[in-house]
C-alpha cells in the first residue's frame, strides 16, 4: 500500500530533494510552502506523516503542528529545522511531534525515521483490524422487539456499578451481552476476566477465582494471583454461575460483601473493586429449592436480571444473522462470498434451534462451506441441515398438539413435507416409496395445502 507524506517547508529547494527521496522510495507525496497550505491540504488529502519545518512566514511550524494535532491527535508529524534548539526539541516533543530532524537533512536518518513511522502505522492498522474482528465477532445482531429492548436495557445498565445476572438457553450470547455491558461501561479500558464455573472442577474453582500462595497444596509451584485480582478495576464474568460448588459460592459471597480477597494459603487479604456480571442457564430459584445454589448469593447477583431470548422467540433476527455469519466467514477466507436464497433461508428460519445462536452460526458455516454454488439453495439446506432438524421438528409437534387426533394430523404433515422434499416432490415416487396411491397422497397433499417451496 503507497503511504501519503505530506512535505512543508518554505524552501524550494529542501520540498524538491525530500520529494524525490520520497518518490524514489515509493510513497505518494504532496508538498506545502507555509503552514495554511499545510492545514488545508492536510484536511482534504489526509496524509499519513508530516514532514513540518519549523521556522517558516505567517503560521509557524509549532503553530501549524498544534492544530494538525487539533484536528486528529493521532496525525504523525516529523519537524525538520535548519537551527533547532533544545527549545524547539522539547516544544515540539510536547505539542505531539514525532521526531525533529536537523538540516542538512541526512538519507540515512530519513529513511530510518520512514521506518519506524510505518512500522507504528502498520501496527496501529493491525490494532484497528483487530478491534474490528473482535467487536464484529462479539457484535450482538438483531432488530426484533425482544433484542432491541435488550440492547436498550444493556445501555442503560453499562454505565452504572450495579452486578448483573445474565439468564437465557446455551448458545443465545450471553456472554456478548456481558462484554457489551463492560465495553460500555467506565471501566471498558480495565480488564474483562471470564471464568466459565461449569469448565473448572469444583476442588480448583476456589484456586481460580482467589489464586493461592506457593505450597498451599499439591502442585502449588508458586504464587498465583486468581480471576478476582486480574479483574481489578475491571469486569468479572462469571460465566455458568449455576454450576460453581457450594464453597466457592460461600467464598465469592464474601468477596461481595467485604471487597477484600484471601489467596488459599495466604493471610493477607487484598482489596479489589471488581464489577462481577453472572450468567447462568439454570433456574436459579429452582437450584435454591433444591438447595445446590446459595439464596444470599443469588440475591447479590441478581440486582439487575437480563434476560437474553432463544432464537425461537426472535425468528425474525434468523434472516440476519445468517448475512452476518456469511459476510465474517468470507471476511475470514473460510469460503468464498456467497448468497443464500430466499427459500433456502425461509427454511432456516422454520427450524426451531435448539443450540440457538451457535448452532445457526456453526449451521451456515457448514452451508458455506459444502455447498456446491455460490447461492445456498433450499436443497442444500435440506441435504446438509435438514436431517439433523427432524427429529427436533417432531419435538415440536408433540408440545404443540392439544389432542391425539391434532398431533396425528400435524406428524402427517411433517412425515409427508419430509418424504416429498427427499424425492424431489415427484409425488409419482414419492406415492411408491411410501406404498401409498398416488390419487390417496395427491388427496393429502390437498388436505394438508403443501406447496413446493422455491428453489
Amino acid at each position: 500500500m503507497s503511504r501519503r507524506i505530506l512535505v512543508v517547508d518554505d524552501d524550494q529547494g529542501v520540498r524538491a530533494a525530500l520529494t524525490q527521496l520520497l518518490d524514489y522510495e515509493g510513497y505518494e507525496t504532496r508538498t506545502a510552502a507555509n503552514g495554511t497550505e499545510a492545514l488545508a491540504t492536510t484536511e482534504q488529502w489526509k496524509p499519513q506523516l508530516v514532514f513540518l519545518d519549523v521556522k517558516m512566514a505567517g503560521i509557524d511550524g509549532l503553530e501549524t503542528l498544534k492544530r494538525l494535532r487539533e484536528r486528529d491527535p493521532a496525525q504523525i508529524v516529523v519537524m525538520i529545522s535548519g537551527h533547532a534548539t533544545i527549545q524547539n526539541a522539547v516544544e515540539a516533543t510536547q505539542l505531539g511531534a514525532y521526531d525533529i530532524l536537523e538540516k542538512p537533512l541526512d538519507t540515512d536518518r530519513i529513511l530510518v525515521t520512514l521506518r519506524n513511522v510505518l512500522g507504528r502505522i502498520e501496527l496501529a492498522e493491525e490494532n484497528a483490524q483487530l478491534r474490528q474482528h473482535i467487536e464484529s465477532r462479539f457484535e450482538i445482531v438483531g432488530q426484533s422487539p425482544r433484542i432491541r429492548d435488550l440492547i436498550a436495557q444493556i445501555e442503560r445498565v453499562a454505565a452504572t456499578p450495579a452486578r448483573v445476572l445474565i439468564t437465557g438457553e446455551n448458545g443465545t450470547g450471553k456472554e456478548l451481552v456481558a462484554r457489551a455491558l463492560h465495553k460500555n461501561s467506565p471501566r471498558a479500558r480495565k480488564p474483562f476476566v471470564e471464568v466459565n464455573c461449569a469448565a473448572i472442577p469444583s476442588e480448583l474453582i476456589e484456586s481460580e477465582l482467589f489464586g493461592h500462595m506457593k505450597g498451599s497444596f499439591t502442585g502449588a509451584v508458586q504464587d498465583r494471583t486468581g480471576k478476582f485480582e486480574q479483574a481489578d478495576a475491571g469486569t468479572l464474568f462469571l460465566d455458568e454461575i449455576g454450576d460453581m460448588a457450594l464453597a466457592a459460592q460461600a467464598k465469592v459471597l464474601r468477596v461481595l460483601q467485604d471487597g477484600d480477597v484471601t489467596r488459599i494459603g495466604g493471610v493477607k487479604s487484598r482489596r479489589v473493586d471488581v464489577r462481577v456480571i453472572a450468567a447462568t442457564n439454570k433456574r436459579l430459584e429452582e437450584e435454591i429449592g433444591g438447595g445446590r445454589f446459595r439464596e444470599d448469593l443469588f440475591y447479590r447477583l441478581n440486582v439487575v436480571p437480563l434476560h437474553v431470548p432463544s432464537l425461537r422467540e426472535r425468528r425474525e433476527d434468523i434472516p440476519l444473522l445468517v448475512q452476518h455469519f456469511m459476510d465474517q466467514f468470507a471476511n475470514k477466507g473460510v469460503s468464498t462470498r456467497m448468497e443464500i436464497a430466499p427459500a433456502a433461508l425461509d427454511r432456516l428460519t422454520s427450524f426451531d434451534w435448539p443450540g440457538n445462536v451457535r448452532e445457526l452460526r456453526n449451521t451456515v458455516e457448514r452451508l458455506v462451506i459444502l455447498s456446491t454454488g455460490l447461492v445456498v439453495t433450499v436443497s442444500d439446506v435440506d441435504r446438509l441441515v435438514g436431517a439433523r432438524h427432524l427429529d427436533v421438528v417432531t419435538t415440536g409437534v408433540i408440545q404443540s398438539a392439544r389432542t391425539f387426533e391434532e398431533f396425528k394430523r400435524s406428524a402427517e404433515r411433517v412425515f409427508l413435507t419430509a418424504k416429498l422434499r427427499e424425492y424431489d416432490w415427484n409425488v409419482a415416487e414419492t406415492a411408491r416409496a411410501l406404498q401409498m396411491p398416488r390419487s390417496n397422497l395427491y388427496k393429502k397433499i390437498e388436505r394438508h395445502r403443501l406447496e413446493r417451496e422455491a428453489s
